[in-house]
């Protein structure tokens, strides 16, 4: 009934979750698979697609994160966000 066994065997097929770290281990293979010169131009149209959904699954992992951070950092029923870059050695 349902896509959740989806692999890619079709266009219309979601790829199975994958982690922050493991989108962007394959996010690098296939960018220097890409720079490498040695796909098709079709190959190469698929790796960018491929490339553009892995870099939104990144950048909402990456949201979720900041959102868990914001939610820890909370105090008092006030989000107290930080700057990472700011924080200062001494």
């Amino acid at each position: 009934m349902g896509k959740k066994s989806a692999k890619k065997t079709g266009n219309d097929a979601e790829p199975e979750p994958l982690d922050l770290e493991a989108a962007l281990a394959e996010l690098e293979r296939l960018v220097e698979h890409m720079e490498s010169g040695e796909l098709s131009l079709e190959e190469s149209l698929r790796s960018f697609e491929r490339g553009i959904q892995l870099t939104r699954r990144c950048q909402e992992a990456l949201r979720a994160a900041e959102q868990k951070v914001q939610i820890l950092l909370e105090r008092e029923g006030e989000v107290v966000t930080e700057d990472f870059s700011a924080q200062d050695g001494g």
